[in-house]
């Protein structure tokens, strides 16, 4: 305790006794350890007010980087949104195409298929076809 020796603690005993007296250690040491107490609880106290005041130190710079975050979103959203912007980009993007390798004729249409009918032959002319030219003239 504080860097005192057991040898040095009876030492001190020793002088306080001598000192006060019997009558009065017992009253004094009470005083003695209630000066101790509340030392303890108003540096205990300091401690929690530091660390809130940390806490809230910590919290209140991620709100900061938070409103950081949503004013970038928003600029963007608002670069995103001006339609004069946007139109100008346009603008410049056609100017940079080079559109005079485009055709710009319409190809022909295609021409219609011709349909051809196929109508089965008669047995008469399937035979006639059949014969021999000799036989039929």
């Amino acid at each position: 305790m504080f860097g005192l020796g057991l040898g040095e603690i009876f030492l001190i005993a020793i002088i306080a006794v001598l000192f006060l007296g019997p009558e009065k250690l017992p009253s004094t040491m009470v005083e003695i350890a209630k000066f101790f107490r509340s030392v303890k609880s108003t540096v205990n106290s300091a401690r929690a007010t530091i660390e809130e005041e940390m806490k809230f130190s910590e919290m209140k710079e991620e709100a900061l980087n938070y409103k950081k975050e949503l004013t970038n979103a928003s600029a963007e959203l608002e670069r995103m949104t001006n339609v004069t912007e946007i139109g100008s980009e346009i603008s410049g993007i056609k100017s940079e195409l080079d559109f005079s390798s485009i055709s710009t004729s319409v190809p022909a249409a295609p021409k219609e298929p011709e349909i051809v009918t196929f109508t089965p032959k008669t047995k008469e002319i399937q035979a006639a076809e059949t014969k021999p030219i000799e036989e039929s003239v």
